[in-house]
């Protein structure tokens, strides 16, 4: 598992590190990471947006950076289409990050899911070196049994229908293949980073009558196609830069879904970095409503959480534990702390890819 190799890594990185000759914007090509000068940064104040590639192909997303800072979680009761789960209002401090401009695509997910990186690796003659087979160890699904975009577009489209541990393994591989330390969001990073700054019902205010031009949502998809989701950053991003946040497809965090988690929390006292950690597989929190959801869904605000009958269609037994076969309104985008996490907090916050002991092999 991704933590009991925290050390090992960490220590290839920086011998790494001290032998890579990097020019700011553009990745040494001897290193073996591909990192992007500027994904580099000790404090919030060096923090910059940068490119990522992946290596052995043409592969490449971009981060953002998230300022730290404190903003007031949940909805008031007179926001319309307000769920009761979204209260009370609680003030939270979050610290900074970097997050995905855009949704983790089918090109970047399949470039792990499908051993893609492996084979263009093996096609180019070139041997597999430490960082490799770090990569490599990482567990990846297995075949799913229908095809997960149901012809509906892959390309450029956000990666759906995976499980919150698909997602999880991804950050796991993309660690390993980056050398710097990606996760899913918690839920409350997910809503600071989508508010933006904004404390209305959507990072652009109040008026749903705008939402054709940030989001795709129910009212505006309406293609002959099974899966009516489009291609990652066509709208308009949120004050930070964000693409997609509302809309298009649902976003996996962290948490655990607890319906009145927040009541938890003292609404005069600010509450650092909150997480709920997950102890059982359902519910988990997903995020920032769908293609085939209604406006008032796509709130900032708007809690979802994960259901066994996402995966209804799955003939198998036991289903899989990668694949949600009827969730193609979920996918997931990653953020990057500014400060990685130590090896205890991987394991005690359950950070790391945690497969259901139902589903575990003896």
């Amino acid at each position: 598992m991704p933590q009991e190799r925290f050390s090992l890594r960490m220590t290839a990185v920086i011998t790494l590190l001290l032998t890579a000759s990097l020019s700011a914007g553009e990745p040494d090509p001897k290193d073996p990471f591909l990192r992007d000068p500027d994904s580099s940064a000790s404090t919030e104040a060096e923090m910059k947006p940068y490119k990522q590639q992946l290596r052995d192909t043409e592969i490449e997303f971009e981060m953002v950076p998230i300022p730290g800072g404190t903003f007031q979680m949940g909805s008031p009761p007179d926001e319309a289409g307000r769920d009761d789960d979204e209260g009370p209002v609680h003030p939270v401090k979050i610290e900074p990050f970097w997050m995905g401009k855009c949704e983790v695509t089918w090109d970047e997910y399949d470039t792990y899911r499908a051993n893609l990186d492996i084979q263009r690796r093996n096609l180019s003659g070139r041997s597999a070196d430490e960082v490799d087979n770090l990569a490599d160890a990482v567990t990846r699904p297995t075949t799913e049994y229908t095809d997960m975009t149901f012809g509906s577009g892959h390309d450029g489209y956000p990666a759906i229908c995976m499980t919150q541990l698909g997602a999880k393994m991804y950050c796991a591989w993309l660690t390993e293949k980056t050398g710097q330390y990606y996760r899913l969001p918690t839920e409350a990073e997910w809503e600071y980073a989508c508010r933006a700054g904004t404390t209305t019902a959507y990072s652009f205010g109040d008026d749903p009558s705008q939402l054709d031009e940030y989001a795709w949502h129910y009212g505006n998809v309406d293609e002959d196609r099974q899966v009516n989701y489009q291609k990652v950053g066509l709208k308009k991003p949120n004050p930070w830069g964000l693409h997609d946040m509302h809309g298009n497809v649902m976003e996996w965090c962290l948490d655990q879904y607890v319906a009145d988690a927040y009541k938890t929390f003292d609404p005069k006292v600010v509450t650092e970095s909150p997480l709920v950690v997950p102890t059982q597989l359902y519910p988990r929190v997903v995020r920032g409503g769908s293609w085939t959801d209604d406006p008032e869904a796509l709130r900032s605000a708007n809690r979802v959480f994960s259901d066994p009958d996402w995966k209804i269609q799955d003939p198998q037994l036991p289903q899989s534990m990668w694949y949600h076969t009827d969730a193609d309104f979920v996918g997931f985008r990653i953020i990057r702390p500014l400060t990685p996490p130590s090896e205890e907090q991987i394991k005690e916050l359950v950070l790391y890819p945690d497969i259901p002991d139902e589903l575990r092999k003896d």
